[in-house]
């Protein structure tokens, strides 16, 4: 068996689960209230401690640079390489200072998770297993919210479900999600009733109002999409570790295909 993979929106994702799932049979978990109105969020920017600590602590050197053209890599080695779709902020001691801040962030993914999907992702490779990739196209600043992030979850272990019951193999389920918030553009610019401004490339870049203000863009958003996909993370791990993503509350949901189905009546 080849490599399987399967990406969708999450308009198309919706729409699947909706057909697979009655309604009467689903329960409902309204994390937040459906009547809140989203509060004005204040900019996070760059900061840095006050004044330097007197305490010496012992720093590692950065691994030095490899040379273009060596092939070694190095933990530097990327920049080296030609990178296309690149913003170009209006101040480098500006992005400097939001760089050193996302440097000293604890890590959003540890090696033992990188690891673990590294050897799932052998065995979809060996025809072990089915890919399921699914998720927005980008995710956005003003969506970010709990019970969308629980519903983008809640459908991929239905379609994860129902892979698994047709294919009768495991499925590896991946979500195009907590750090998809860049949008590559094939024009640089967008022109509307002869304005022409810089094109929208995503909440972590600038903002998609079509105005000279919201289109330059702003390093500091980076900060911020750091902390929504932390946030985002945390729920997601939560989820899947506390007994929303186990197999017997996905059946309890009451999927049709698996009622009706020739591997349902076994």
């Amino acid at each position: 068996m080849a490599l399987s993979q399967t990406t969708l929106s999450s308009k198309s994702l919706y729409a699947n689960a909706h057909s697979l799932s009655p309604k009467p049979h689903q329960p409902s978990f309204s994390l937040l209230p459906s009547n809140s109105k989203p509060k004005s969020l204040q900019p996070i920017t760059a900061v840095h401690a006050a004044e330097p600590t007197n305490n010496k602590v012992a720093v590692k050197e950065s691994a030095p640079a490899a040379v273009p053209g060596s092939g070694k890599w190095t933990v530097e080695s990327w920049k080296n390489k030609k990178a296309l779709q690149l913003p170009e902020y209006p101040s480098k001691e500006e992005l400097e200072a939001v760089l050193s801040t996302l440097e000293a962030f604890p890590p959003l993914v540890f090696a033992g998770e990188a690891r673990n999907l590294e050897e799932k992702l052998g065995e979809a490779a060996m025809g072990n297993a089915f890919l399921l990739q699914g998720g927005d196209c980008a995710e956005s600043f003003k969506e970010f919210h709990a019970n969308n992030i629980r519903d983008t979850f809640r459908i991929l272990l239905q379609m994860g479900a129902v892979l698994m019951f047709g294919g009768q193999v495991p499925v590896i389920k991946v979500g195009r999600m907590a750090g998809q918030f860049a949008k590559p553009r094939s024009d640089p610019f967008e022109e509307k009733n002869g304005v022409k401004l810089p094109s929208y490339k995503g909440d972590n870049i600038n903002g998609d109002t079509f105005d000279e203000k919201s289109r330059i863009p702003d390093p500091n958003r980076m900060i911020r999409a750091y902390c929504q996909a932390a946030a985002t993370l945390n729920l997601l791990r939560s989820f899947a570790t506390g007994g929303y993503a186990a197999m017997q509350r996905v059946t309890q949901w009451n999927l049709d295909f698996a009622e009706h189905s020739e591997q349902g009546d076994r």
